[in-house]
């Protein structure tokens, strides 16, 4: 009887205490990618509106902040280390495999991130490419997992999958928002999250979730399906197919 005292007390307090918060009510342009053979990347924008208590926006001077990430399904990545061997040859050195990097990666801010919140909440949120949690599989020594997790972003910023854009999103008299996201065309297939988070004063105060489907299409999407569902019979017709096709070539550079 006295925790059912103390549950109908504490109901309406924490329902005062989740209303006097801002509550952020975001959207995206596609909820659905598909993939083609024409494909060369898509333009996503993400925008929403921030609900204040009230409607009445804070009377404090202390700026309101967007922050925006859209992150692909996670993936076991092996990362190797090359190294030039008698100073001619590139061969492979140290690896190092982590767990569950994000096969794609990106974030869009109204300013630069490290202004928003100390180090410390970036890394609760995983708030900019510094502050990815990637799991690594071995016990390797700190700074070797530093090096090599530079590596994975260097390595994904170049193909556009890690991407870092401060000041990027667009915030109109404090309460509409707007960002735009490149998906590249070597996108990876699958389910993402594009995650809103709505901060002031070095805090969280509201986060709002949408997912996005990318997917395969066409001929494509069968192509993709058969390798994954039939790799033996995918692989002997992709074998007789390359004979067949040097066959043919053969045969019609004799003929010509």
């Amino acid at each position: 009887m006295k925790r059912w005292l103390l549950a109908a007390l504490a109901a309406p307090l924490l329902m005062a205490q989740t209303a006097s918060k801002p509550v952020l009510v975001p959207d995206v342009s596609q909820r659905d990618i598909e993939i083609r053979y024409s494909f060369t990347g898509a333009d996503l924008l993400l925008f929403g509106a921030i609900l204040y208590p009230g409607g009445r926006l804070p009377d404090d001077t202390k700026p309101t902040d967007i922050v925006v990430v859209v992150k692909g399904p996670t993936q076991s990545i092996l990362v190797r280390e090359k190294d030039k061997l008698g100073g001619l040859i590139w061969v492979n050195a140290a690896r190092l495999r982590y767990r569950s990097a994000p096969s794609y990666y990106a974030i869009a801010s109204s300013r630069p991130i490290e202004q928003l919140m100390n180090a410390r909440t970036r890394a609760i949120y995983e708030l900019g490419l510094g502050s990815l949690q990637l799991s690594p599989a071995s016990s390797a020594p700190p700074s070797e997992q530093d090096r090599f997790a530079r590596g994975l972003v260097d390595l994904k910023g170049r193909s556009a999958l890690y991407v870092e854009s401060p000041g990027a999103v667009e915030i109109t008299d404090g309460v509409l928002y707007r960002a735009r996201v490149a998906i590249p065309a070597r996108v990876p297939v699958g389910r993402f999250t594009a995650e809103t988070f709505l901060i002031r004063d070095g805090r969280v105060l509201a986060a709002a979730t949408r997912e996005i489907e990318i997917r395969k299409s066409g001929f494509e999407r069968f192509v993709a399906y058969s390798a994954e569902h039939w790799s033996i019979a995918y692989g002997l017709v992709a074998v007789a197919l390359s004979v067949l096709f040097g066959w043919a070539a053969g045969w019609i550079a004799r003929r010509f």
